[in-house]
């Protein structure tokens, strides 16, 4: 069904130091392989905060080639929550900077508070976003569009974020502070009827399609179709349309 990944390091804004990525990292590694996940919300259980970005307290007392190998490791963790095979949803009810708007970022989906604020902050430290937000966010939301919040540093709220393509969908803030979280959680429940192996694969038909021409991608489409062909549930589906019922899906 629906998981829920809930960021809680609510003494340091769920900044991301070594061990909140290794658990983090572990956590994605189970649920790539767990057929029974149908979608994926990641949400903070921290009031007013989404995800700080990195931490900073940590970063000043590494080495620079600690810094190095610690990007390249938030770096990849990222990429694995990307390429996790289900939908995913970032449900941002706060703040989300710098690596924690790259992690929402690699989201399919991303559903926002009104209230919530939203930047890749990195210039303002004379670094730049290091684990995938300089490629994620142009594709987005344009290039001219992602260089100017890049080159300014400069923060949103969620209404912003909506009318620039960042996220999805927008809602007021509500008195338990959960209303993205809510919103994401209705938006999984319209994802849950459908085909989990068709889920998959047109994830896959889009993630992959989008890097390529539109030959390829169409090629791409027709292998991804094929792979839906002999499956069971897709004639449990035409049966439950002859049979005027809601089809039950094996994921087989």
């Amino acid at each position: 069904g629906i998981v829920v990944l809930g960021l809680n390091r609510s003494h340091a804004k769920n900044a991301l130091n070594k061990n909140l990525l290794k658990m983090m990292t572990k956590t994605v590694d189970a649920l790539k392989s767990d057929k029974k996940v149908r979608t994926v919300i990641f949400r903070s259980e921290v009031p007013g905060i989404f995800c700080a970005g990195a931490d900073l307290k940590e970063r000043a007392k590494m080495h620079s080639s600690e810094v190095s190998s610690f990007v390249s490791k938030a770096r990849a963790t990222i990429n694995e929550m990307a390429n996790l095979p289900v939908p995913t949803i970032a449900a941002i009810d706060g703040t989300a900077l710098g690596g924690g708007l790259e992690l929402a970022l690699a989201c399919d989906i991303r559903v926002a508070a009104s209230s919530a604020k939203m930047g890749l902050v990195e210039t303002k430290l004379a670094i730049i976003p290091g684990a995938g937000g300089t490629q994620r966010l142009p594709r987005t939301i344009g290039v001219s569009l992602a260089k100017e919040l890049i080159f300014s540093a400069r923060i949103v709220d969620g209404e912003e974020a909506k009318s620039i393509g960042l996220i999805s969908h927008v809602v007021e803030q509500n008195e338990a502070g959960d209303a993205a979280y809510r919103r994401a959680l209705a938006l999984a429940k319209e994802f849950l009827p459908q085909g989990p192996v068709a889920m998959r694969v047109a994830k896959l038909a889009i993630n992959q399609g989008m890097e390529v021409d539109l030959v390829t991608g169409l090629a791409i489409e027709e292998a991804c179709y094929a792979q839906t062909i002999p499956t069971k549930d897709r004639i449990e589906g035409l049966l439950a349309f002859k049979e005027k019922r809601p089809p039950r899906y094996k994921g087989e």
